[in-house]
């Protein structure tokens, strides 16, 4: 009888979807600066207990997704809530770090989950240039300014400091895995930790997410059927649009090949 006075559970709910980075001309990229206050306004809700955030992303930078992975934790302990993550096509790479802010992680069956590591790619050009009679002048001050110039020839010594950067960043990267998801990793033969990704359902078996389910079901099936969910999304402002509709269609084209390219290598 008093069913109808019984407060409703109230989540907040977030999405980050895209590249994460700046990205194309007009920067439409998951980045910090971009996310920070919508971020804030989800965490700000005094009514919710928990803040849901569906990640959507291949990755991209390492710092943009370090800065959002510190800043969602760092929100969640300040104002006492818990986080939960929502994988929907892709949580790969910066987008599984992000994702790693989560209390738990949730994700579709057939979602891309994984890809802990870190890849430099480029182009070698320095044939090229010769057939056609280019000549390429470079000019420094530090000897090391022109590391890994595409028009000229690779040098050992420029791989090698590649090399341990990325061993660094990698290490970052596992030590942000190892502490959220602790215990509840699997101990298998696979190596977690190789850059590799898997489907969803394969995930679990790994302790990379807590269960399959899209955000509807799951916030439903925690907290009823009567649950508010209180969505923060952030609006497209008139100048942006503006702009995006008067841009050329060679900065569209880039643009779209520049992303494009970042989500192909999960086959979509």
């Amino acid at each position: 009888m008093f069913s109808f006075f019984k407060k409703k559970k109230i989540v907040a709910h977030l999405k980050l979807s895209g590249v994460i980075g700046n990205v194309g001309k007009f920067k439409q990229g998951i980045d910090f600066a971009g996310q920070e206050e919508l971020i804030k306004k989800a965490f700000s809700l005094k009514k919710a207990a928990y803040v849901a955030i569906s990640v959507n992303s291949p990755g991209g930078s390492p710092v943009q997704s370090h800065l959002i992975y510190s800043y969602i934790r760092n929100l969640a302990q300040k104002n006492k809530k818990k986080v939960i993550v929502f994988a929907e096509d892709v949580a790969a790479s910066g987008g599984y770090l992000i994702s790693c802010a989560g209390d738990e992680i949730y994700a579709n069956s057939s979602s891309i989950i994984g890809s802990i590591g870190v890849i430099y790619s480029s182009f070698g050009f320095t044939e090229l240039i010769k057939k056609i009679g280019v000549e390429r002048r470079v000019h420094t001050a530090g000897k090391n300014k022109s590391t890994l110039d595409p028009f000229l020839e690779e040098k050992n010594d420029d791989i090698d400091r590649l090399k341990k950067i990325q061993l660094d960043l990698h290490k970052d990267f596992i030590n942000v895995v190892e502490n959220s998801r602790g215990n509840k990793l699997k101990k298998t033969e696979v190596e977690l930790f190789s850059g590799e990704f898997w489907s969803g359902r394969k995930a679990k078996d790994l302790g990379l997410i807590d269960g399959i389910g899209n955000a509807d079901e799951i916030l439903k099936e925690k907290f009823g059927e009567n649950v508010v969910i209180k969505k923060f999304e952030k609006s497209k402002g008139w100048l942006s649009q503006k702009l995006s509709s008067s841009n050329n269609q060679v900065d569209q084209i880039v643009n779209i090949l520049d992303e494009r390219s970042i989500w192909q290598r999960y086959g979509f």
